[in-house]
């Protein structure tokens, strides 16, 4: 009798978990769609829902760098059903450039899910006489106060890494911010900015079909989904890494049992063959691991980028 009702009670507690979710789940994507973040979020919420009754849903809501959409995010109720799309943006860039943040990182939303990690890829337009790295150093000291590339908006990985190229090399290049990746990359296209240092998984696809020139890429090493592009290392440029990452984080307050069940289905999506597959074509390296894991990586992260900041003398926003 005694382990049956030990029995019963460890069914009632594990109950809740495995109940949920028991309607569906939204993701708020804080970016348009079409960049990386929003393809890498589309492609997990498709996978860890294919089995459920109650599926992902997904919603775009952009503005401020990923700010508007997280700020939303963690004011929703904390019972599991609101995820906000964590960046290296929003969770980590944007606490040392914002004076004044809509929300704390630390104290109202928790880690979920790390998803994965990306390079920056250095494209040009294709007019430009440019097909190196020290070609494009000599071009951008050609030409002061006449290169503007795009970003995805101001705090950006796709802000801050040319602005440590400017720093670093004294170049006078002009900073072009749009609402999202793919804007900015149509603005390369069309010929309205010179260059980018955007993510790969947003360029990947329109470079491959030549509407832009790809350098190089930012990683520690070469990038699986364009192999013939050196790193900046390779290049010639030592020291220069920049790998943006994405992950996921819910309302502070969410339930344990709701963090854990919505992590493990995540980590299944990202185990999957396919999805795996598809990360490596896009030039996404997944990540996983336990709740604890991207807390680890967000709190790393917060410090580099505010001493990044600090170095180059990059301006707070108000």
């Amino acid at each position: 009798m005694r382990r049956l009702l030990l029995a019963a009670a460890m069914l009632c507690a594990a109950a809740p978990a495995l109940a949920f979710p028991d309607r569906p789940v939204r993701i708020i994507v804080p970016f348009p769609p079409g960049g990386s973040t929003d393809i890498i979020a589309r492609m997990l919420a498709e996978r860890a829902g294919r089995d459920l009754a109650n599926k992902f849903v997904v919603e775009n809501r952009s503005g401020a760098n990923g700010n508007i959409g997280m700020e939303a995010a963690a004011r929703s109720a904390p019972d599991g059903y609101t995820l906000g799309t964590c960046t290296i943006g929003n969770c980590a860039i944007n606490a040392a450039i914002y004076a004044r943040m809509p929300y704390d990182i630390a104290t109202e939303l928790v880690p979920v899910f790390w998803s994965a990690s990306v390079m920056n890829l250095l494209a040009v337009r294709n007019e430009l006489p440019i097909r190196t790295l020290a070609e494009f150093l000599a071009y951008a000291r050609a030409n002061p106060g006449r290169m503007q590339y795009g970003s995805s908006g101001f705090g950006s990985s796709n802000h801050l890494a040319p602005e440590m190229l400017k720093g670093m090399f004294q170049l006078d290049i002009l900073h072009v911010p749009f609402r999202g990746g793919a804007p900015a990359m149509q603005a390369l296209i069309a010929g309205q900015v010179d260059f980018m240092l955007e993510n790969v998984p947003t360029l990947v696809a329109a470079m491959r079909d030549g509407r832009f020139r790809g350098i190089a890429v930012t990683g520690s090493t070469r990038d699986p989904a364009v192999p013939d592009l050196p790193t900046f290392e390779e290049a010639g440029l030592k020291g220069f890494v920049v790998e943006p990452w994405f992950g996921f984080m819910a309302p502070r307050g969410t339930p344990e049992a709701a963090v854990q069940r919505l992590n493990a289905l995540f980590n299944e999506a990202l185990a999957d063959a396919v999805v795996r597959q598809r990360l490596a074509e896009l030039g996404a390296r997944p990540r996983g691991g336990s709740p604890a894991d991207f807390a680890a990586h967000v709190q790393a992260e917060l410090a580099k980028w505010r001493e990044v900041v600090e170095k180059n003398n990059i301006e707070r926003l108000q």
